[in-house]
């Protein structure tokens, strides 16, 4: 949906709930699990050092699971209160050259696992009424190495015929917020205090 305007937050939820009976508007739902790179869709990938170690690993990931990726400016995750479990439905706010778009996604799977390495994670994935179609995963991995990384993952391709005309302008601001999203969760991650807990838990509303 576009705007010329910054929508209220009443059209924000009131939009929210319209999508929240709606489908995936792909078929490979779930392809970014096993890391499976569809044919027909443009594919990114973008990782970052969090540094080593438990502490970097529960930073990082507690800095994930408040949306932290998020905190662009031009981009807003609505809302960041959500919690990360399948089934949720969330908007992504994008402010463009003068005009507004919001999007909905619905998360596909959440990754949570100590086993070969600890991971924790998830991906969304287009609603029916997206501009795109397509599938995002976010990660925290904590490998053998000791070393913890944060990275992005995804496939998509327009759907609606603004992005198709707007196609190079699109992959431009996809891959924008790659770049700044996996600095920004870094920065969560690197300045935040280390979570007072002995394992991970589920997310917090």
């Amino acid at each position: 949906m576009f705007f010329l305007r910054e929508p209220l937050t009443a059209d924000i939820r009131d939009f929210i709930q319209t999508q929240v009976p709606l489908g995936f508007s792909y078929p490979q739902v779930g392809a970014t699990r096993d890391g499976e790179r569809p044919q027909g869709y443009a594919i990114d990938r973008r990782r970052i050092l969090l540094g080593h170690g438990q502490d970097a690993f529960l930073r990082g990931r507690k800095a994930l699971q408040d949306w932290r990726q998020f905190s662009l400016g031009w981009v807003q995750l609505c809302w960041p209160y959500k919690r990360i479990q399948p089934g949720v439905v969330v908007a992504v706010l994008i402010s463009h050259y003068g005009f507004w778009s919001l999007n909905a996604a619905r998360i596909v799977y959440v990754t949570d696992e100590t086993e070969p390495a600890r991971r924790y994670g998830f991906a969304y994935g287009t609603l029916e009424d997206h501009a795109e179609r397509g599938e995002e995963r976010f990660l925290i991995e904590w490998r053998a190495d000791d070393s913890v990384w944060f990275e992005i993952s995804s496939f998509s391709r327009p759907k609606h015929w603004v992005t198709w005309l707007l196609y190079p302008l699109t992959r431009s601001l996809q891959q924008r917020f790659m770049r700044q999203a996996v600095r920004a969760l870094h920065r969560a991650a690197t300045q935040a205090a280390a979570p007072a807990i002995q394992a991970p838990t589920t997310a917090s509303a």
